[in-house]
Formats: C-alpha cells, sequence, structure tokens
C-alpha cells in the first residue's frame, strides 16, 4: 500500500483533560478527528456533540466541529488507527505500589497501534514517561507487526506541556517539543504538530532528549517548592514573612522561587519525579534533590498537623474542616491532592475530619472517603485547615466560624491576610508567616 504524505485522518487515543482539547485544537485546523477512549459514556457524549471536561472555551468549540463532522468519539482503537494518517496517544501514566511508572495503558494502546497502523501513519505519544520508554518498550510492541519505524511507520514523543484551566491559551503559546525515533520520524512529527499548533515547534532530535525535557521541568517545580517549603519553616522560627519577600527575592533576574504552602498535588509534580528517581538509583546515579524534594513537600501535611496540635492541645477527638479538595484553585481534580495526606495525619492523631468543596457534591465526596460539610450545617469545629485556594474561598464569614467554636485557622496557601482572622479572635497560621503570633 502506498504511504500517504499528507495528514488529514488524526487519532486522538485519550479524551479526558489533556486528550480532548487536543482534539478539539487538531479538529478546528482542519484535521478529521477522531477521539478514542475507554469510557463509552465519554463517547456518547461527544457524539452527541457535548464537551466530557471541563476546560475554558472547550465545551463551545467543540460542540460546532462535532456537529459539521470534524470530530466525533469511538471505542474501537484499532478501527479509528486503520482509518489515520496519524496518531496522537495521550493516556494515563501514574504510580504502582512501588512508586514504579505504571505504563500497562500506554503499552496496551502500542499493540491496539501496531495491530491496525498502516505504512505511513506519524505516530505520537504525549503522556509523561521514564527516559527510554518509547525506544524501549513501545518502539519494540510496534514493530512487531512487521512495520518497520522509519521506514514503515514514524514514531514521535511530545510531552504534554499545558495546565488544567488553561490549556486552549498554553496550546496556542507554549512551546511545543518534539523529539524522534530517527530523522524520518522528526521531520514528520515536525509537520504534523506544526500543522496543530500556532506555537512555536521546537525540536530536540530524539526521543530521550524530548522525555528528558518533561522530566526535568517536574522535577526543578518541585525541588523549587520544596526549597520555598524548607525556608518557611525556618521564617516561621525567626519571625519573617516569605510570602512577601519572595517577590522582592525574584527581582534580582536570577531566583524565581514559587510559593511554599501545605503541599504539591495533581497528576504531574507528585508523581513525575518518581519516573527519574527510581531509575536513577538503578543506575547509581542517585537524585538526592528530587528525592528529598518529595518528602519535604509530602511532610507538610504532618508539618501542619503538628502546628495543630500544638494551639489546640490535642488533636484526639476534635472537629477539623478542610477547605478544598481540588488540587488547584477552581479545578475539579483531585489526584494527590494535598487533603489527603492532611486527612491521615490529622486522623493518626485522633482527629475527626470534615471536607468542605463548593466543586464536588456530598455523594463524590463520600466516595472519595471524606465526610462533606458545608458552612450550613450546624456542627461544631474546632479547626479549619484551607486546602485549595478556590475563588468561593476568597471572602470568609469568620464570625460565623467563631460562633462554631472554632480557635484556629490553617491558611495552607497564605490567601488571608492574618489581621482578618485575628480579629476575630481565631489564631491565624499561615506558611512561611514568621510574624503571625
Amino acid at each position: 500500500m502506498k504511504k500517504r504524505d499528507k495528514i488529514t485522518k488524526l487519532t486522538v487515543v485519550g479524551c479526558g483533560k489533556m486528550g480532548f482539547p487536543l482534539a478539539v485544537q487538531a479538529a478546528s485546523r482542519g484535521f478529521n478527528v477522531t477521539g478514542v477512549d475507554t469510557n463509552k459514556s465519554v463517547i456518547d457524549l461527544i457524539n452527541k456533540g457535548k464537551c466530557p471536561v471541563d476546560e475554558p472555551f472547550v465545551k463551545d468549540l467543540a460542540k460546532d466541529l462535532i456537529l459539521n463532522g470534524h470530530l466525533s468519539a469511538s471505542m474501537d482503537l484499532e478501527g479509528s488507527v486503520a482509518l489515520s494518517d496519524a496518531v496522537i496517544v495521550i493516556v494515563p501514566v501514574l504510580l504502582d505500589e512501588d512508586n514504579e511508572a505504571d505504563v500497562k495503558n500506554a503499552v496496551s494502546v502500542a499493540e491496539g497501534i501496531g495491530r491496525s497502523a498502516r505504512k505511513g501513519t506519524v505516530i505520537s505519544f504525549e503522556m509523561t514517561l521514564p527516559v527510554g520508554t518509547m525506544r524501549n518498550v513501545i518502539a519494540p510492541i510496534l514493530e512487531k507487526s512487521g512495520l518497520r519505524i522509519e521506514k514503515d511507520i514514524y514514531l514521535v514523543y511530545s510531552p504534554e506541556r499545558v495546565k488544567s484551566g488553561i490549556v486552549m491559551k498554553q496550546m496556542r503559546c507554549v512551546p511545543k517539543v518534539v523529539g524522534a525515533f530517527g530523522p524520518k520520524s522528526l521531520r514528520k512529527g515536525i509537520e504534523l504538530y506544526r500543522s496543530i499548533f500556532p506555537s512555536k515547534i521546537i525540536s530536540v532530535n530524539t526521543l530521550e532528549n524530548a522525555e528528558m525535557v518533561k522530566l526535568v521541568g517536574m522535577i526543578y517545580r518541585d525541588v523549587n517548592i520544596a526549597l520555598s517549603n524548607e525556608i518557611a519553616r525556618y521564617c516561621e522560627k525567626v519571625g519573617i514573612d516569605l510570602d512577601t519577600l519572595i517577590p522582592i527575592i525574584n527581582t534580582d533576574g536570577e531566583a524565581n522561587m514559587l510559593m511554599p504552602g501545605i503541599g504539591v498535588g495533581g497528576h504531574c509534580t507528585p508523581i513525575y519525579p518518581y519516573f527519574m528517581i527510581n531509575d536513577a538509583y538503578r543506575r547509581k546515579a542517585p537524585q538526592l534533590l528530587a528525592t528529598l524534594a518529595r518528602e519535604i513537600n509530602d511532610s507538610q501535611a504532618e508539618y501542619v498537623t503538628h502546628k495543630l496540635y500544638s494551639e489546640l492541645g490535642s488533636i484526639k477527638g476534635a472537629n477539623i474542616m478542610l477547605m478544598g479538595l481540588g488540587f488547584r484553585p477552581n479545578v475539579k481534580e483531585d489526584t494527590k491532592s494535598p487533603a489527603y495526606l492532611v486527612k491521615s495525619s490529622v486522623e493518626r492523631y485522633g482527629g475527626r475530619v470534615f471536607l468542605h468543596d463548593p466543586l464536588y457534591s456530598h455523594k463524590e465526596l463520600e466516595k472519595k472517603g471524606f465526610n462533606p460539610i458545608d458552612l450550613r450545617s450546624t456542627r461544631r469545629l474546632d479547626a479549619v485547615v484551607l486546602i485549595t485556594a478556590h475563588k468561593e474561598f476568597a471572602r470568609m464569614n469568620w464570625q460565623l466560624l467563631k460562633k462554631k467554636g472554632v480557635k484556629v485557622f490553617v491558611d495552607g496557601r497564605n490567601n488571608f491576610m492574618p489581621d482578618e482572622v485575628t480579629k476575630h479572635g481565631i489564631k491565624y497560621i499561615g506558611i512561611g508567616r514568621g510574624l503571625c503570633k
């Protein structure tokens, strides 16, 4: 069969918070796109002209694209790939019980693509992977079909580098990094992504270089936050407000410190560093800073619990309300949310944990293991801990909290001025706010 030169039909595997916006972006640029997912309810929503993700600008754009036939969805991976000129894969890669990268989703998709891809197909993976996975794991699976990479099919890796809540905006401005199996694949990959994105395309040549770009970016962020969290603990001891100093520290053109907080959550920063940490130890090149950063950031929950213990005298039997389950403000996504670590820490000391998040129903919170609560509840509370700075939390009824018995407010995101809390007779605890006595 003759190889295809012009890419018009695209399959996007994975219609989640990153994959579906990618499918919409490609369709908006003239591609005929089929989104593939294993979740039938997601497929049904898309084919009815509805958006399966809560992401700004995606809903309206998707509806028009679906109605005019540029975008559809299917559960048939192999059937869709067989009709496509290119395939982009963006499925979850999380951690197993040993904190190793769980690549079974990527392997399963690669097997399906290998069974159905035709000559000339451009295949790109976008989810974050440990260095070497594309060449040593994915490539051999694809070649089991008898098709040779660089001769019959083309293999590309281009890690997604966008955030929930601003995906469409970042797709238009964040440079797209592209690496490939070889020079022919690289040329095909650059052509593909240049057709999809208006942003700058940066070639890093190899698959391994592209894998490394994403991992280092995540480790940098985690280490940066850990540095701020560690310095914040010192500032609390010496009476310095780090929160107000960081913008000044960052004016020298060299520093770019991030803000301290109650912990680090999400699909990326708490997970992807382990993709390098574990492999580095096996190769006898341990990543000590990255390892310590993970420990520091996860230990923020225990650190805050100790502060609560100190202020309340005892946590046993105390009612503690957490505010926010989402790992980022105004985003309904709770993967690795610090709320889980704070809950476990408080409960180890015998405290009772309740959670309020306006983005989740009480039933949803119960399914995630929390006791839901809202401010209309008559339950007495001893302390409140802000986990997520949702816009709904910008203003607090401090008088109501005081009436409920709240003695301590832990501002896990330094979202409030201490005086507006303390004037109501509630003890304020910030992160790195050493002037709050």
